[in-house]
């Protein structure tokens, strides 16, 4: 293996060719609404976010619509993307700090953001990087484990690991990186069954904790 910053160098320019359509998948129209979408994609897929915002964001348009909603009127909105009593309750808080401190306006800083009630470094950066164009790598389950199947971190926690891949990209980069290797995870390294044998990367993939496929044969019968 070749130096591990130019190996992902390399890995990162080759997904860039790989995914010239790598973008974040949720589907919002303003700051407050990637904010929310975020937050409901806690462990739900982006699809399914998409089914339930467009409703929601047509019934809630502001932080005073989503702080005030009517009880139980939000958590049925959203009860399909899981956890949705949290959630509803995570995205009240949220909107009603926004309207305290930051004017119904969504902050654009680190520091702002992660104060909020719900909203961790992984939302923060996702806000960061797609609704203020600033630098945000989020670390989400897929780039948690291309990362350490890329050997670019030997850490399980997900602020560690966005310091170490801070250590190997240059910050204009951390947002793109981010979307190309979620969709890397999606198309191709996926969890329990990853196509290497299909991946563009098996040359510069050490494929760290990739369990080596065995041949499983029948015993003869009485044996």
């Amino acid at each position: 293996m070749m130096p591990l910053r130019d190996r992902a160098n390399q890995v990162n320019h080759l997904l860039e060719r790989l995914y010239p359509e790598a973008k974040c998948e949720l589907r919002y129209e303003t700051p407050l609404q990637l904010l929310i979408a975020t937050i409901l994609s806690a462990q739900c897929t982006d699809t399914r976010v998409n089914q339930v915002t467009p409703r929601l964001f047509a019934k809630c348009q502001t932080c005073e619509d989503f702080a005030n909603s009517q009880e139980g009127e939000l958590e049925t909105m959203i009860q399909s993307t899981g956890f949705f009593r949290n959630k509803a309750a995570n995205i009240r808080n949220c909107c009603a700090q926004l309207l305290e401190k930051h004017g119904g306006q969504v902050p654009d800083t680190m520091e702002d953001l992660v104060a909020l009630p719900g909203v961790g470094r992984k939302t923060a950066n996702v806000v960061l990087g797609n609704a203020f164009g600033k630098p945000g790598l989020p670390v989400d389950t897929h780039v948690t484990r291309l990362s350490y199947r890329l050997g670019f971190t030997e850490q399980k926690n997900p602020v560690k690991i966005e310091l170490d891949l801070h250590q190997l990209f240059p910050p204009q980069e951390w947002t793109m990186l981010g979307h190309r290797l979620i969709f890397h995870g999606r198309r191709i390294c996926s969890s329990r069954s990853p196509k290497c044998d299909e991946c563009q990367l098996s040359s510069l993939c050490p494929k760290k904790g990739v369990a080596a496929k065995k041949l499983k044969t029948k015993s003869p019968k009485g044996k």
